[in-house]
């Protein structure tokens, strides 16, 4: 696969007001013929000045081998364009930004990209599958080259007789009702020892707390205790874990500290 680390190493290559010349930091030309485009990859001179000689030139793409995306995407979201040029039948997909930056992708591998787990669970709103999602959705991760597999727990599926909290339209929660001592709760360690502060006893528990749900990796998960948080094993599988209230640039930072260190390693 060939896919440039940035905009500014591709030139674009429409007509020659300066002659064949190129800018400096050219690694690449989208150069347009008559059929459409075809991709170039070029060595500058070397030299001093901004726009220099061609030491070197070779045709990656012909123009029947080139597509060019309709929409303006974002650049940076990376993962997102290889996932857009897997779907296109030709060799190399050009992509233009919203900013009117090009870029392009040549033979897209869908082994470059990286599945993060995340496990988290609704009701309420998965904060941290839709924060993910929506930091995704504007690049933050673009350099990661990672997608996303959702693994949310609708926690309505336990049937228990009482959930953690009115926030999550429950009928019977943990922080409303008084209990009677039997009730079968979804819950997790912190509602297991909220539980045992106020009535003295333990109650039948489901477990509902997202990072005990971990089964694949890399994972990214979500919990209420503070001191869960940070790179870590669960059942065998590497990942990080993030508080429940974490901020985005939180999260994001998690992440990128988790891929890392997976890539490290």
């Amino acid at each position: 696969m060939i896919f440039p680390p940035h905009c500014k190493c591709i030139g674009y290559a429409g007509n020659k007001p300066v002659g064949d010349r190129v800018y400096f930091l050219s690694q690449y030309l989208i150069h347009e013929v008559p059929d459409g485009y075809e991709i170039l990859a070029v060595e500058p001179a070397e030299g001093t000045g901004l726009m220099r000689d061609i030491k070197h030139v070779s045709v990656i793409a012909g123009p029947d081998e080139v597509y060019c995306y309709p929409e303006p995407v974002v650049l940076h979201n990376r993962g997102d364009l290889i996932k857009k040029a897997l779907h296109v039948e030709k060799r190399c997909t050009i992509f233009t930004g919203i900013e009117e930056h090009m870029i392009f992708i040549c033979d897209p591998d869908p082994a470059s990209l990286l599945t993060v787990h995340v496990y988290d669970v609704t009701p309420p709103h998965p904060h941290l599958a839709g924060t993910l999602q929506k930091l995704d959705e504007v690049g933050i991760f673009g350099e990661l080259e990672v997608t996303f597999n959702y693994h949310i727990r609708d926690i309505r599926e336990t049937h228990a007789d009482v959930y953690p909290c009115k926030a999550g339209g429950f009928s019977r929660t943990i922080d409303s009702d008084r209990l009677i001592g039997d009730e079968q709760i979804a819950g997790c360690m912190t509602a297991r020892q909220v539980l045992r502060d106020c009535y003295g006893h333990d109650f039948p528990l489901i477990d509902i707390c997202p990072a005990n749900a971990v089964m694949e990796e890399p994972f990214i998960a979500r919990c209420c205790r503070a001191e869960r948080t940070g790179i870590q094993r669960i059942n065998g599988k590497m990942g990080v874990v993030v508080h429940w209230g974490s901020s985005p640039k939180e999260i994001a930072d998690a992440l990128y500290d988790c891929i890392h260190e997976w890539r490290r390693q």
